[in-house]
């Protein structure tokens, strides 16, 4: 099991981020990628990470491109099978512009069209091929719902899914994602709504969400942006495509960023964000916030705290902020990874 090394404690949160809080901030060194300088609270409690997975269907597609089994001009229609919650993409829609629309817009029908394309094994590959095993990426998004509605029949008669691993995993993972597609989104929708107004318990989003540790998916980060052992043209694709995930503008350096990609998410009572940055003087930086069982269910009004928090720790990590660069203020733009449909 990858465990985070003993690191100082990161500040403390802002008072007002309840639940479970997850932290990892760290100075990676580009040719070992071993952290330089870091700062953890909670780095290796397993959160659910909502939207955040998606980046890592991102590098599993790229993956499938380089090996030639996925071209980027592949064209998708939206079906009853493959909809999920939220908006959804024109049909005929093609693998790039899908991809854009999971990263910028969080489009979960965009997520399991490309997840179910390049298969439920490759994108849990992400995190196995990195020895990062208590991280869970094979589901798609409306398979997390459609077991927490409580209509998975094969969620609702196993007891081995929350520790299963290896081909037993993919082998439960298929027969829960066939579960999920038998059924009509609105429908999942109408479930949804009311499980979590009558028997939500936060207990449960740590059997059905994908799930990761702050310091693994720091991991995971450090070598998606700087050895995702991808071609010169997936690279590309990937920088492009992550640099329209959400955090630059929120954080303090973000005038002196020179290369940035981030990922969020939010479900009831959720809150996910990370990230990494170059500096214009070299550093490379990744983080990873999580917020668990929130006092709000929906906690996309967080989202400065929970940046006040990261910046926090960037700054115990790189030092202050250089004094002729001014923090930028405001300017959150909630609305890019919103998932809809998992709150009221």
């Amino acid at each position: 099991m990858v465990s985070a090394p003993a690191v100082p404690k990161a500040p403390p949160p802002p008072l007002n981020l309840s639940g479970r809080l997850g932290l990892w901030v760290a100075q990676i060194d580009p040719v070992t990628l071993a952290p330089i300088k870091a700062v953890g609270t909670n780095p290796d409690s397993l959160f659910p990470l909502a939207s955040t997975y998606k980046q890592a269907v991102l590098w599993a597609v790229l993956r499938e491109f380089d090996a030639g089994r996925l071209s980027p001009n592949e064209r998708f229609d939206v079906t009853r099978e493959n909809q999920s919650l939220g908006d959804y993409p024109f049909d005929g829609t093609n693998i790039k512009d899908l991809s854009i629309r999971m990263i910028a817009n969080s489009d979960n029908t965009a997520t399991d069209m490309l997840h179910r394309r390049v298969g439920l094994q490759r994108v849990q590959d992400v995190a196995g091929g990195l020895g990062l095993c208590r991280t869970r990426l094979i589901l798609p998004t409306r398979d997390w719902w459609v077991g927490q509605a409580g209509l998975s029949y094969t969620l609702s008669n196993t007891t081995r899914w929350a520790t299963a691993t290896g081909a037993d995993r993919e082998r439960l993972a298929t027969l829960i994602d066939a579960d999920a597609r038998a059924y009509r989104a609105d429908f999942v929708q109408t479930k949804l709504d009311h499980y979590f107004e009558t028997r939500y318990q936060p207990a449960d989003d740590l059997q059905f969400h994908n799930l990761s540790t702050p310091y693994a998916l720091g991991t995971l980060l450090a070598h998606e942006f700087l050895r995702p052992g991808l071609s010169p043209r997936a690279v590309q694709w990937q920088r492009e495509v992550m640099a329209r995930g959400y955090g630059k503008s929120a954080l303090n350096w973000g005038p002196q960023i020179t290369s940035f990609g981030g990922k969020g998410g939010n479900g009831w009572g959720i809150l996910t964000y990370s990230g990494y940055f170059q500096t214009a003087d070299g550093r490379q930086v990744v983080y990873a916030f999580m917020q668990h069982g929130a006092d709000q269910t929906y906690t996309m009004p967080n989202t400065h705290r929970a940046f006040t928090w990261i910046n926090a720790g960037i700054e115990a990590v790189l030092g202050p902020v250089p004094r002729d660069i001014k923090p930028k203020a405001g300017g959150l733009v909630l609305g890019q990874i919103e998932l809809p449909g998992t709150t009221p």
